[in-house]
C-alpha cells in the first residue's frame, strides 16, 4: 500500500435510544432508534488493482477475510456492476468488536462508497444503500451520513438535525451477542410507538438495557460509573455505554477519572458523517 493514498474515515454511530416496538413475521425486530455519527473512526485505505482481485492488508483480530463485511462489500459491489476492478484494502481498527458502535457495518459502507467513487461504478447513494441493506440493517445509515431516526429493522430513515454534543464512551473488554439479546425471553418487545417530537422533547430510553446489564456485569458496571458523571446509555446492544456533556473540556475532565482498567473516550456527535466530508473533497459534491 503507497503511503500516499490518504485513508478514509469509518465513523463510530451511537443509537441514542432504542425502543423495540414489535416482530415481523420472519422473526425481525421493529424497532424505533436514533441514529448520530461520531468523529471517532476507523481507517481504510483503498488501492485499486486490475487484475479483480480483493486483498486485505494487515490483520482484524478475530475476523477471516471472507467473514469480514468491508472485503464481502466491495465483493457485493464487484457483482451488482460487473467491474473488473479489484482493490488491496487496509484497516486500521479503533471501534472495538461488539461494541455497538456500528465497525463493522460502517466498514462496509465506507468500502461501497470509496469503491463506486475509486471504480467509477456509478451508483448512487441509493443504490449502494440497497447493497448495504444485504449486509446488515445499519449499513444504509452510514451509506446515506445523516443523522437519522430510523424504523423497521433500521433501516427506514428520516433525516434529523440534531444537537451535536460531546461524549464519554465507554468499551468494556467484551463482545456482546446480539442475537442473543434479542431472543432474551426478558427483552421488552412491546414499546409503544414514539415520534421524533418525543425523542427531541426528552423521551427514549434502549429496551436492550435491562436484559445485556443482567447478561453482562462488566457493561453493567460502567453504566453505574459514568451514571455518576451523567445521564449513561447503552449504545445499540452494547457492549458501548455513553453520557452526553456540552463541551470537550468537560467531557475529558470525566475520563480522566476513569479507573485501571477501564477503557472510553472522547468524541463528538456529528450529523454529517465524516465519510462524506471525505467524500465531498474527493469530488467536489457528494454522489
Amino acid at each position: 500500500m503507497r503511503a500516499d493514498v490518504a485513508a478514509w474515515p469509518a465513523p463510530a454511530k451511537l443509537n441514542l435510544m432504542l425502543h423495540i416496538v414489535g416482530r415481523r413475521p420472519d422473526g425481525y425486530h421493529l424497532l424505533q432508534t436514533v441514529f448520530q455519527f461520531l468523529d471517532h473512526c476507523d481507517r481504510l485505505w483503498f488501492e485499486p488493482r486490475a487484475d479483480g482481485d480483493l486483498v486485505r492488508e494487515g490483520v482484524v483480530a478475530d475476523v477471516a477475510p471472507e467473514a469480514d463485511l468491508t472485503i464481502r462489500a466491495a465483493r457485493l459491489l464487484q457483482q451488482a456492476t460487473g467491474t473488473r476492478c479489484g482493490a488491496t484494502i487496509r484497516i486500521e481498527k479503533r471501534l472495538p468488536l461488539g461494541g455497538g458502535l456500528g465497525g463493522g457495518s460502517s466498514d462496509a459502507a465506507t468500502a461501497l462508497i470509496a469503491l463506486n467513487h475509486d471504480w467509477q461504478t456509478g451508483l448512487n447513494l441509493a443504490q449502494l444503500a440497497d447493497l448495504g441493506l444485504q449486509l446488515g440493517a445499519d449499513v444504509p445509515v452510514f451509506i446515506h451520513g445523516q443523522a437519522a431516526w430510523a424504523e423497521g429493522v433500521g433501516e427506514e430513515l428520516t433525516p434529523v438535525e440534531l444537537a451535536e454534543p460531546w461524549f464519554v464512551v465507554l468499551t468494556p473488554a467484551c463482545q456482546v451477542a446480539t442475537g442473543a439479546v434479542f431472543n432474551d425471553p426478558e427483552l421488552t418487545r412491546n414499546s409503544p410507538l414514539s415520534t421524533i417530537a418525543d425523542f427531541v422533547s426528552g423521551a427514549g430510553g434502549n429496551d436492550c438495557e435491562a436484559v445485556v446489564y443482567r447478561r453482562y456485569p462488566e457493561v453493567a458496571a460502567a453504566a453505574a460509573w459514568l451514571n455518576r458523571h451523567g445521564v449513561a446509555r447503552l449504545t445499540g446492544t452494547g457492549a458501548g455505554v455513553f453520557a452526553a456533556f456540552p463541551d470537550a473540556g468537560s467531557a475529558q475532565q470525566v475520563l480522566e477519572q476513569l479507573p485501571p482498567g477501564r477503557s472510553g473516550f472522547v468524541a463528538q456527535g456529528l450529523n454529517r458523517s465524516p465519510l462524506h466530508q471525505r467524500l465531498a473533497r474527493e469530488c467536489a459534491v457528494a454522489i
